[in-house]
């Protein structure tokens, strides 16, 4: 027969709002905004190239990224030099490549700005921008009309973790009262934890769905439309996204007689079967999806998921609810069952985590030169401590408890809770994280020496070069001119002068030969580095002329 329970002690609901409290706070600590370079679908290749010079105005752009992406409606644009949009009928994507068609604009020569945010494969919205130019580079490149660079702020990252927090809550209480319960002690403050942790979910996935529709179109949340919300349900993870949704209303239909104690065994299992289904919804919403190998990563993240699931959220309801009011009797009972409960969940949380890093880390190089793999050396070294404490703390199930010293247990329970938080906290980072086998995949930019650069008038545009751009060298400059249309455009006087206002260096005169009628050249010879200010003037007809003014950084 069980011994009554002994009264709680009156500190004992200080001490478990501070377990709870850590909890909390191990998660929300982490809840700084995802910067824009968090994005986990990389640009491998882009043509043009970035950052290069062609000849020509091109027809089209062709961007590749890491992974199948979906573009944002209204969100991908190409600016010609004037900053006039020349995109055409919308992108379309081919697998990893994105194809957005061109126009030519009616002053091609200079540089173009390539502006992008689309949904990669694993629900995350990626932007981003690159340049190439025609001729030579513009002295001021376009810029897209509106650009935010935080859109959604730090919503969806609280609500991921958030989501975390709920889960943890709701998952504790139905699974030791499925069989380690004891017959006398009260369920009630079971049942509201575990509901609180449902509603938590589901605050959590509805703030997810908000903020992925502001980062989606790139607008503060405060600014969405309901058509911007309802562009999210386009993709994958929104309909991830309702699933956890419905799976969070049969689990609250299912959850209150499983934890009283009153369900059956086809409720429990049902209950049972619809945790594992929400599980897995967040490895459907995040990096395994775009893996090398997603179905195997599905299924590691999603006993990563459940594992630690179990492992924190039996803990935490074990030591807010039996451990301080519970008989030493019946704890003798309970506790070597959850110790062997909690043995198996972090024997497969390792193995399942392992492989899963494997996978994500794609080289082992990565676990040092990636920001991801070295939040996965941090986790694992706590990871290692926490397992040391939870030996330590089997031991003192063994030693203690049939000792009736159960204090030292709660003490190591407690350790133990604080230590695992913190790992939750760092797992959580990763998610956010670009996962190792992204890094150092963005597409290479075009290197080149010397200053290039295009500037027009009203009545023209003039291209130059100045190539090395070194001080003590023979430097040459070729420049050439063209019409507003890019026709080459005869010149009949040139008139070229370079100055270092800085060093006190009047203008030289510098000697032009006209090697094509649109072409001049000379040989440049600039005594010191610094910005020196080059000075071209085309003569064209006998009253027409312009001239351009540019800064050429000249190195030592």
């Amino acid at each position: 027969m069980t011994a009554p329970a002994r009264p709680r002690p009156p500190h004992g609901r200080t001490r478990a709002a501070v377990l709870l409290a850590l909890v909390l706070a191990a998660l929300c600590g982490t809840l700084a905004p995802a910067s824009p370079a968090s994005a986990h679908a990389v640009v491998v290749a882009t043509t043009p190239q970035r950052d290069a010079v062609l000849g020509y105005a091109p027809r089209e752009v062709l961007v590749t990224f890491s992974e199948p992406v979906s573009p944002v409606p209204g969100r991908v644009q190409v600016l010609a030099p004037d900053g006039k949009r020349i995109d055409t009928g919308g992108p379309r994507v081919r697998g990893t490549t994105m194809r957005i068609a061109l126009r030519v604009p009616g002053r091609p020569l200079g540089t173009y700005l390539v502006s992008y945010r689309v949904i990669s494969a694993d629900g995350h919205p990626v932007a981003g921008s690159f340049t190439y130019s025609a001729g030579a580079p513009s002295a001021t490149p376009p810029r897209p009309a509106d650009a935010d660079g935080s859109p959604g702020g730090p919503l969806v990252p609280a609500a991921r973790y958030l989501g975390y927090l709920g889960l943890v809550a709701a998952v504790g209480p139905p699974l030791l009262a499925v069989a380690l319960w004891p017959r006398r002690r009260s369920r009630s403050g079971a049942l509201v934890l575990a509901r609180v942790g449902l509603g938590l979910v589901a605050v959590a996935t509805a703030a997810t769905w908000v903020g992925q529709a502001a980062q989606a179109v790139g607008a503060p949340v405060r600014r969405l439309s309901p058509e911007d919300l309802a562009a999210v349900g386009t993709g994958g993870t929104a309909a991830v996204l309702v699933v956890r949704l419905a799976l969070v209303g049969v689990a609250a239909i299912l959850l209150p007689a499983v934890v009283r104690g009153t369900a059956g065994g086809r409720r429990t299992a049902l209950l049972a079967l619809v945790g594992l289904a929400g599980f897995a919804t967040w490895p459907l919403a995040g990096h395994p999806v775009a893996s090398p190998l997603p179905a195997v990563s599905i299924v590691l993240a999603t006993i990563h998921v459940a594992a630690v699931a179990v492992w924190l959220g039996g803990l935490l309801t074990l030591t807010v609810f039996l451990l301080r009011r519970t008989h030493e009797r019946v704890l003798a009972r309970v506790l070597p069952v959850w110790s062997r409960w909690a043995t198996v969940a972090v024997g497969w949380l390792l193995i399942a985590g392992l492989g899963q890093a494997a996978i994500e880390l794609g080289r082992p190089a990565a676990l040092l030169d990636s920001a991801y793999g070295r939040l996965l050396g941090a986790k694992a070294a706590l990871l290692a401590v926490v397992l040391v404490v939870a030996a330590g703390q089997r031991r003192l199930i063994r030693l203690r408890v049939a000792a009736g010293r159960t204090r030292w247990v709660v003490r190591a329970a407690g350790a133990e809770l604080a230590a695992t938080a913190v790992v939750l906290a760092l797992t959580a980072v990763l998610v956010q994280t670009p996962p190792g086998r992204t890094a150092g995949t963005e597409a290479a930019r075009a290197t080149r020496e010397g200053v290039a650069r295009s500037l027009s008038t009203d009545l023209l545009t003039v291209q130059f070069d100045v190539y090395p751009a070194r001080a003590g060298e023979l430097n040459s400059l070729h420049a050439y001119v063209y019409t507003p249309e890019a026709v080459p455009q005869p010149v009949v006087e040139w008139t070229v002068t370079a100055a270092l206002p800085g060093a006190g260096i009047e203008p030289i005169t510098v000697d032009v030969d006209a090697p094509e009628p649109h072409h001049g050249s000379a040989a440049l010879r600039l005594p010191v580095p610094g910005d020196w200010t080059l000075r071209i003037t085309a003569r064209i007809s006998d009253i027409d002329q312009s001239t351009v003014t540019a800064t050429v950084p000249v190195r030592p």
